[in-house]
């Protein structure tokens, strides 16, 4: 690593830890006792790092009570991958927000966001030309619906929504209380209790129409419940995990699905032939049957037989149309 690189890690370390060894540091930055001392007499010297040695605990911290404490300053401002990730997804969903769902109030964040990164080592214009974030499948949002949805989720009013049922072609017209809205897969949800149905569903904002804001107020159900019964199940559909998908992917294809999270209580291990077998809990098949056939001959559904079945039908039927 670079010394830049050194230099936040050591504050890293300091500000984690409370405590660091003269050994521990060598091991982490990786380099020799001299270039160590240098990279110190730097910090303490040139920019004001309160770095002390406690010989009684025999480690180096923080001096929060030195008189330079509030004078010390990194020179810029490294981002992890996450870090990344997060802001310039931040700064492409609020661009994409506008001018319509929120107006006036998103460009002081943004350009706040803007700031954050312009306060790195390289500029926010460079990062966001360098580095981008491909979206696939994202489905327009109506710009007055939305902001009739965020109005009744946060001033916890019904809604009266025109739900298009895109499975059946039809549009039916439901009372809901909403809880809470999601952004997952490059489209917003929104999970509401259905008076309708007298059960909690999820429905997809870009496939509601004339919503409108009621004066009565909403439902509230609690966020264990909405955990619960939203999140257990795979994906965007609701329900109680009830079955468990046993999913055995070739030793190639493995190599990427064993470093990926397709459900929190999900459980993967390796076979001797380097195959990998991942376990999902799901309730409704839909969205897992879809992730499924992706990998095509990559992955073998072994459990449970009904999930093989749908597998193996879609299969045969995608099959069909190819054929001559």
């Amino acid at each position: 690593m670079d010394r830049t690189e050194r230099f936040y890690k050591i504050h890293r370390l300091l500000t984690q830890r409370r405590l660091v060894t003269r050994d521990q540091f060598l091991q982490e930055l990786e380099v020799s006792r001299a270039t160590f001392k240098r990279d110190l007499e730097y910090l303490r010297d040139r920019m004001n790092m309160p770095i002390v040695w406690d010989r009684d605990q025999g480690g180096y911290r923080l001096d929060e009570d030195a008189p330079q404490a509030h004078l010390f300053q990194l020179p810029g401002l490294w981002f992890s991958a996450e870090e990344i990730h997060a802001l310039l997804t931040m700064e492409q969903l609020l661009e994409r927000l506008q001018p319509g769902l929120l107006g006036a109030q998103v460009k002081p964040l943004r350009n706040r966001i803007r700031r954050i990164l312009d306060s790195g080592d390289f500029k926010a214009e460079d990062l966001t030309r360098r580095i981008r974030i491909l979206q696939m499948g994202v489905r327009p949002v109506d710009p007055d619906n939305f902001q009739a949805i965020s109005s009744a989720l946060l001033s916890r009013r019904r809604l009266r929504i025109d739900h298009y049922r895109r499975a059946r072609n039809e549009t039916l017209s439901r009372d809901v209380s909403p809880q809470r809205i999601v952004f997952y897969r490059d489209n917003w949800y929104l999970d509401a209790w259905c008076h309708l149905r007298q059960a909690l569903r999820t429905f997809s904002v870009d496939a509601i129409g004339n919503a409108t804001v009621l004066a009565k107020r909403a439902r509230e159900i609690t966020d264990a419940t909405l955990d619960e019964h939203l999140g257990a199940g795979f994906g965007i559909f609701s329900g109680r995990a009830a079955h468990t998908a046993v999913l055995r992917f070739n030793p190639v294809r493995a190599r990427w699905v064993s470093r990926e999270t397709w459900h929190p209580d999900q459980d993967g291990s390796f076979e001797l032939d380097g195959a990998y077998v991942l376990k999902v809990p799901y309730s409704d098949s839909r969205e897992l049957v879809m992730d499924i056939l992706k990998y095509g001959a990559d992955v073998e559904v072994l459990a449970p037989a009904e999930l093989r079945e749908q597998v193996r039908e879609q299969l045969d039927a995608a099959a069909s149309t190819y054929k001559r």
